[in-house]
C-alpha cells in the first residue's frame, strides 16, 4: 500500500508519497494546478504503484473549498481512492505532534500521507453532477440575496432622507407598489408635484388593484408637507440602488426557475417535508451532497455543526453548552431557515417546537432543536430513500 499526501493550493500542489513502513519513497514535489500537473501526478503513483488499477494507493488532501474541486473530479474520474480531511482536525492534530512552530506546504503534504496511514474512514465520493450544480446554485443563491438585502439597507437609509415620512405608508417597503412608486418619483418634491391621475394609475398598476386613488392622494399630502430635502447625489444613489434591486431580483428568479428544474430531476425525498421548499431543499442536498459520506446522523450533525459541545472535568458536567458551529455554515443556515419554515407548516414539527417551548427554551434554542431533529429526519429520508410520513398517536 502506498499512502499519497497533498497539499492543495490556488495554483500548485505539493505532492509526498511514502509506503506502508512511512518510509517517503521520493523526494516532495510540485505540480501544477492544470493538465500536466495532474498527468505527472497520475504518472507518479503509477510508477510507485504495483497495481495497475492503482487499488494499492490512498489518497488524503484537506477540504480547501473550491481549490480542490478540479484535482478531487480528476482524481474520482480515475477511481483512486480519496479521503478529504477536515482542516480543523489537521491542524489540532498537527499541533499535537510536536512543540515547534513550523508549517510549510511541503510538511503538510508530508503529514497527511502519514495520516492515511492510520485513518481508517471511508473515502470520498463524489456526488452526481446535479448535486455539483446545485452547490453552486444554491451558493450563489444566498450570495444574491445578502446583496439584495445590502441595497436595501441603504434604500432606507435614503429614504429617511429624501421622504421620512414615506416609511409607514406601506407594511412593505420593498413591495411591488412601494418599488415602482420610488423608481418613478425619487424625492418628496417629485411626488408633490405628480399628476394625482398619473400617481393614482401607477399604484393602482403595481399594487394589481389593490390601491387606488386614495392612496394617491394620502402619498401626495404627506409629501407635500415632508421635511425631506434630497440634493442631487443623493436621488441618484436612490435611483440606482432600485435599479440594483431590481436586477437582481431578476437574477434570482432566474436562478431560483434553474434550482427547481434541477430538483425536479432530482426528485429527492425531502421534498416530501411540508414546509421544505425548494430554495431551501436545493441547499440541503447540496451542502450534503451523497449522503454515503456519512456513517450516521451525528456525523452529518457534526459537519452541519449543529451538535452542543461538551465539557466534563473531573466530577463537573457542564450543562447549557451551545452548538458547536464548526462545520458548514451553509448547511447551517440551510437546516435552521427550514426548522423555520418546518415549524408553522409541519404538524409533526410544529409539534416538537410547542413541546421545546413549554419547557421554558428560548425561541432560538428550540428552533436549533427542531434544525436537529430535522437533520435526523433527513439523514434517515436519504439513507434509506423514503418518504416522509407524519407519525400519529
Amino acid at each position: 500500500m502506498i499512502y499519497v499526501g497533498i497539499d492543495v493550493a490556488s495554483e500548485k500542489h505539493d505532492v509526498a508519497i511514502c509506503n506502508e513502513k512511512g518510509e517517503f519513497l521520493c523526494d516532495v514535489f510540485t505540480i501544477q494546478n492544470s493538465r500536466s500537473g495532474f498527468n505527472t501526478l497520475e504518472a507518479a503513483i503509477a510508477k510507485f504503484s504495483a497495481e495497475k488499477d492503482f487499488s494499492d494507493t490512498k489518497i488524503g488532501l484537506e477540504a480547501t473549498g473550491h481549490y480542490s474541486n478540479n484535482i478531487l473530479s480528476f482524481l474520482s474520474q480515475k477511481r483512486l481512492c480519496v479521503k478529504v480531511f477536515n482542516p480543523l482536525v489537521v491542524n489540532n492534530l498537527r499541533k499535537s505532534q510536536t512543540l515547534r512552530k513550523t508549517k510549510t506546504d511541503k510538511s503538510d503534504a508530508k503529514f497527511l500521507a502519514r495520516m492515511l496511514m492510520s485513518d481508517c474512514s471511508k473515502p470520498y465520493k463524489e456526488s452526481m453532477p446535479q448535486i455539483a450544480e446545485l452547490k453552486t446554485l444554491t451558493r450563489h443563491r444566498k450570495r444574491l440575496v445578502a446583496e439584495i438585502s445590502k441595497h436595501k439597507l441603504h434604500l432606507v437609509r435614503l429614504i429617511t432622507i429624501v421622504f421620512p415620512e414615506y416609511n409607514g405608508v406601506f407594511s412593505n417597503p420593498y413591495g411591488k407598489t412601494s418599488l415602482a412608486i420610488l423608481t418613478e418619483f425619487s424625492s418628496a418634491k417629485e411626488i408633490a408635484n405628480a399628476n394625482l391621475t398619473r400617481l393614482t394609475n401607477l399604484i393602482w398598476k403595481a399594487s394589481k388593484h389593490r390601491f387606488g386613488r386614495e392612496k394617491a392622494v394620502e402619498i401626495r399630502e404627506l409629501a407635500r408637507n415632508s421635511i425631506g430635502n434630497a440634493n442631487r447625489g443623493e436621488m441618484l444613489e436612490l435611483c440606482q440602488h432600485l435599479a440594483s434591486i431590481e436586477f437582481l431580483k431578476e437574477q434570482l428568479c432566474d436562478l431560483e426557475s434553474e434550482i427547481k428544474l434541477i430538483m425536479d430531476e432530482i426528485d429527492s425525498p425531502i421534498m416530501t417535508i411540508k414546509g421544505i421548499g425548494y430554495a431551501t431543499g436545493a441547499a440541503i442536498i447540496a451542502e450534503i451532497g451523497d449522503i454515503n459520506n456519512f456513517q450516521n446522523a451525528s456525523k452529518l450533525l457534526a459537519f452541519a455543526g449543529l451538535e452542543p459541545s461538551t465539557y466534563t472535568s473531573g466530577k463537573f458536567t457542564a450543562g447549557n453548552t451551545p452548538m458547536v458551529k464548526r462545520g458548514s455554515i451553509y448547511l447551517r443556515h440551510a437546516f435552521i431557515q427550514a426548522a423555520k419554515c418546518v415549524s408553522i407548516h409541519n404538524a409533526g414539527f410544529y409539534e416538537y417546537y410547542g413541546k421545546k417551548s413549554a419547557e421554558g427554551k428560548h425561541h432560538f434554542v428550540v428552533l436549533s432543536h427542531v434544525a436537529k431533529k430535522l437533520a435526523r429526519m433527513v439523514f434517515s429520508m436519504l439513507k434509506n430513500n423514503t418518504v416522509y410520513e407524519l407519525k400519529t398517536t
